[in-house]
């Protein structure tokens, strides 16, 4: 590949990830994704500077198709969805890459901090987490096709985050001291229920609080608002800690029990995207994350029917959450994932 179209957010990593392949000899332009009202000045000011030209494609309808909507039906479904997911799968992985195919680029570069290869005896490609552990993104990109690896660079896998800001500060761009976005975009003051009630025109009633044993014991305000492993913002008090264990979308329920309550050895996942195998014909020991901000831990994985597959982790891991993803790893590759059910 040699012409490539690099997601510009108007952030440092981006930025650096232009700049990376500008340095390395690549035809480099930038593209700009318009998804909830937003423009970046930003990302122009900075194509400007380093003298490739700037796109900007309105994705709107489909953002809020593909990742908005599917972000609120999970948190109504009783689950606690990851949106990046969604939006790595459809939106930037698949529209930006198809604009850029069709408008004459051989591929497409984020700021994501991973690493693709192919392997040569099978010839698939690879997904593997970066030299930097801290800023491993793989999780949320679990969902790429063969394809979409095929054609996607990620110039930033050996570099940590002082190297870019360094790198951004030598050319002069403007966002060089610019800092982490750590928000989901479209609902920049976290407040997720109220974005819900917003996005689908619903309201959610109250309902009862229950103990692991069924018994009423408090009043919630809205399946809506809470989350499995959550302590804080229940806004009743027990005289101890108590946390979020379940949640019955059906009778309206949200199940409050002790830590050791959250502690499960197995996690299921549906909607399954493998990548350095085919299949999982048979029991294979990895370890997996359930959650993005978490150390992987080992276990077994193994097919459980046709479209599902299960890990059995050799310990117990805390507060496994329906909407949420399990990905497998093998060393540093991963393996694949899906939607924990």
């Amino acid at each position: 590949m040699k012409k490539i179209l690099v997601g510009m957010s108007g952030g440092v990593d981006s930025s650096a990830a232009a700049l990376v392949l500008k340095e390395q000899g690549y035809d480099v332009g930038g593209c700009t994704l318009k998804l909830c009202g937003n423009g970046c000045t930003d990302a122009a000011a900075v194509c400007e500077k380093l003298g490739i030209p700037h796109f900007t494609v309105d994705l709107e309808d489909r953002f809020r198709q593909k990742v908005m909507d599917a972000f609120a039906e999970g948190y109504i479904d009783g689950g606690t969805p990851n949106p990046c997911i969604f939006c790595n799968r459809c939106i930037k992985f698949g529209e930006m890459l198809d604009y850029a195919l069709k408008h004459g680029y051989d591929g497409i570069a984020t700021g994501h901090y991973a690493k693709v290869a192919q392997d040569e005896k099978s010839g698939r490609y690879l997904l593997f987490r970066p030299a930097d552990r801290k800023k491993d993104q793989t999780y949320v990109l679990y969902g790429m096709t063969q394809f979409q690896l095929a054609h996607t660079l990620f110039p930033l896998w050996d570099r940590d985050k002082e190297q870019n800001r360094i790198l951004a500060e030598r050319y002069g761009l403007p966002n060089a001291g610019k800092p982490d976005s750590q928000d989901i975009c479209f609902v920049p003051d976290g407040d997720y229920a109220a974005f819900i009630e917003r996005h689908t025109g619903r309201t959610f009633p109250e309902g009862d609080f229950v103990d692991t044993e069924g018994h009423a014991i408090g009043r919630h305000g809205g399946i809506i608002r809470y989350t499995v492993g959550q302590r804080k913002g229940l806004g009743v008090t027990f005289g101890k800690p108590v946390y979020v264990c379940g949640k019955d979308v059906e009778r309206n329920t949200v199940t409050l029990g002790d830590s050791e309550d959250l502690m499960t050895l197995t996690a299921v996942a549906e909607d399954v995207n493998l990548i350095s195998i085919d299949d999982v014909s048979e029991p294979m020991k990895i370890t997996a994350k359930t959650r993005y901000n978490m150390t992987d831990a080992s276990g077994t994985v193994e097919r459980v029917g046709d479209s599902r597959i299960r890990v059995t982790f050799d310990l117990p891991q805390r507060a496994v959450t329906k909407g949420q993803a399990l990905v497998l790893y093998d060393g540093d590759i991963v393996v694949g994932g899906g939607t924990i059910i």
